[in-house]
Protein backbone atom coordinates (compact mmCIF):
# COMPACT_ATOMS: atom_id res chain seq x y z
CA UNK A 1 0.00 0.00 0.00
CA UNK A 2 1.08 3.55 -0.93
CA UNK A 3 2.60 5.07 2.08
CA UNK A 4 0.83 8.44 1.44
CA UNK A 5 -2.54 6.84 1.40
CA UNK A 6 -1.85 5.09 4.59
CA UNK A 7 -0.98 8.84 6.08
CA UNK A 8 -4.03 10.34 4.54
CA UNK A 9 -6.38 7.63 6.23
CA UNK A 10 -4.31 8.18 9.44
CA UNK A 11 -5.25 11.95 8.92
CA UNK A 12 -8.36 11.13 8.40
CA UNK A 13 -9.00 9.54 11.69
CA UNK A 14 -7.27 12.18 13.46
CA UNK A 15 -9.31 14.47 11.71
CA UNK A 16 -12.38 12.26 12.57
CA UNK A 17 -11.84 12.75 16.67
CA UNK A 18 -11.03 16.80 16.16
CA UNK A 19 -13.71 17.22 15.09
CA UNK A 20 -15.97 15.23 17.64
CA UNK A 21 -13.86 17.03 20.27
CA UNK A 22 -15.21 20.68 18.56
CA UNK A 23 -18.42 19.38 18.47
CA UNK A 24 -18.74 20.48 14.58
CA UNK A 25 -20.70 17.34 13.85
CA UNK A 26 -21.70 19.18 10.48
CA UNK A 27 -18.09 18.22 9.33
CA UNK A 28 -18.16 14.24 9.98
CA UNK A 29 -19.31 13.32 6.73
CA UNK A 30 -16.11 15.10 4.95
CA UNK A 31 -14.34 11.90 6.73
CA UNK A 32 -17.21 9.25 7.25
CA UNK A 33 -18.37 7.44 3.80
CA UNK A 34 -22.33 8.27 4.14
CA UNK A 35 -23.03 4.13 4.64
CA UNK A 36 -20.99 3.71 7.47
CA UNK A 37 -21.37 0.65 9.44
CA UNK A 38 -20.51 0.93 12.99
CA UNK A 39 -20.52 -2.46 14.31
CA UNK A 40 -19.65 -1.51 17.81
CA UNK A 41 -23.15 0.40 19.40
CA UNK A 42 -21.59 3.61 20.41
CA UNK A 43 -25.13 3.83 22.57
CA UNK A 44 -27.56 1.42 23.19
CA UNK A 45 -30.48 1.74 20.92
CA UNK A 46 -29.31 3.23 17.91
CA UNK A 47 -30.53 1.83 14.64
CA UNK A 48 -27.78 -1.22 13.37
CA UNK A 49 -28.13 -0.06 9.56
CA UNK A 50 -25.61 1.92 7.34
CA UNK A 51 -24.95 5.69 8.14
CA UNK A 52 -26.52 5.21 11.60
CA UNK A 53 -23.17 5.80 13.42
CA UNK A 54 -23.48 9.40 12.40
CA UNK A 55 -26.82 9.57 14.87
CA UNK A 56 -24.86 7.29 17.24
CA UNK A 57 -22.11 9.97 17.69
CA UNK A 58 -24.74 12.66 18.32
CA UNK A 59 -26.27 10.76 20.92
CA UNK A 60 -23.28 10.17 22.68
CA UNK A 61 -22.20 13.75 22.95
CA UNK A 62 -25.63 14.95 23.93
CA UNK A 63 -25.41 12.91 26.62
CA UNK A 64 -21.75 12.78 27.81
CA UNK A 65 -20.98 17.15 27.45
CA UNK A 66 -18.41 18.01 27.55
CA UNK A 67 -16.97 14.49 25.53
CA UNK A 68 -13.33 14.43 24.64
CA UNK A 69 -11.19 11.79 22.90
CA UNK A 70 -7.77 12.19 22.98
CA UNK A 71 -5.80 9.82 20.69
CA UNK A 72 -3.26 8.45 22.11
CA UNK A 73 -1.93 6.57 19.14
CA UNK A 74 -2.74 5.70 15.70
CA UNK A 75 -0.85 1.91 13.54
CA UNK A 76 -2.21 2.01 10.08
CA UNK A 77 -1.51 -1.03 7.37
CA UNK A 78 -3.39 -0.85 4.04
CA UNK A 79 -6.66 0.51 4.65
CA UNK A 80 -6.93 0.15 8.31
CA UNK A 81 -6.14 2.44 11.17
CA UNK A 82 -6.11 1.53 14.75
CA UNK A 83 -6.51 4.50 17.33
CA UNK A 84 -6.07 4.01 21.10
CA UNK A 85 -7.67 6.73 22.75
CA UNK A 86 -8.57 8.20 26.03
CA UNK A 87 -12.16 9.29 26.56
CA UNK A 88 -13.50 11.74 29.62
CA UNK A 89 -16.80 13.18 29.57
CA UNK A 90 -19.65 13.88 32.26
CA UNK A 91 -23.26 12.42 32.06
CA UNK A 92 -24.96 15.62 31.39
CA UNK A 93 -28.13 14.50 29.43
CA UNK A 94 -30.28 11.86 29.07
CA UNK A 95 -28.93 8.75 27.89
CA UNK A 96 -30.96 5.71 26.50
CA UNK A 97 -28.97 3.12 29.19
CA UNK A 98 -29.94 5.82 31.91
CA UNK A 99 -32.27 8.70 30.93
CA UNK A 100 -31.65 10.60 34.41
CA UNK A 101 -28.20 12.55 33.99
CA UNK A 102 -26.31 11.50 37.08
CA UNK A 103 -23.50 14.43 36.60
CA UNK A 104 -20.93 11.95 37.13
CA UNK A 105 -16.90 12.51 35.40
CA UNK A 106 -15.53 9.46 34.06
CA UNK A 107 -12.34 8.62 32.00
CA UNK A 108 -11.71 5.21 30.37
CA UNK A 109 -9.65 4.15 27.35
CA UNK A 110 -10.99 2.63 23.84
CA UNK A 111 -9.24 0.53 20.79
CA UNK A 112 -10.84 1.48 17.61
CA UNK A 113 -10.10 0.14 14.70
CA UNK A 114 -11.52 2.06 11.35
CA UNK A 115 -11.39 0.59 7.32
CA UNK A 116 -11.20 3.39 5.08
CA UNK A 117 -12.19 3.45 1.53
CA UNK A 118 -11.37 6.35 -0.82
CA UNK A 119 -10.03 8.50 2.28
CA UNK A 120 -13.61 7.96 4.39
CA UNK A 121 -14.01 6.12 7.28
CA UNK A 122 -16.13 3.05 5.79
CA UNK A 123 -16.18 0.78 8.89
CA UNK A 124 -15.92 0.71 12.88
CA UNK A 125 -15.24 -1.48 14.88
CA UNK A 126 -14.01 -0.83 18.60
CA UNK A 127 -13.99 -2.16 22.33
CA UNK A 128 -14.29 0.28 25.49
CA UNK A 129 -13.62 -0.10 29.36
CA UNK A 130 -17.70 -0.22 29.07
CA UNK A 131 -17.21 -1.56 33.20
CA UNK A 132 -15.52 1.12 34.20
CA UNK A 133 -17.69 3.42 32.52
CA UNK A 134 -20.92 2.20 34.19
CA UNK A 135 -19.03 2.26 37.54
CA UNK A 136 -17.63 5.52 37.38
CA UNK A 137 -21.02 7.03 36.03
CA UNK A 138 -23.03 5.10 38.50
CA UNK A 139 -25.21 3.24 36.30
CA UNK A 140 -26.87 -0.38 36.80
CA UNK A 141 -24.94 -3.10 35.00
CA UNK A 142 -26.87 -4.61 31.84
CA UNK A 143 -29.21 -7.91 33.10
CA UNK A 144 -29.39 -10.97 30.53
CA UNK A 145 -33.06 -10.70 29.64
Amino acid sequence: MNQAVIAQNKQAVRRFFEVINEGKLELLRQFMADDVIDHNKIIYGEADEPGAAFDGIRQQLAALHPLHMQVEELVAEDVRVVARITQSGVHSGPHPRMPEPTHRSFRNESMLLFTLEAGKIKEIRGVSDRLGLFLQLGWDWPTVD
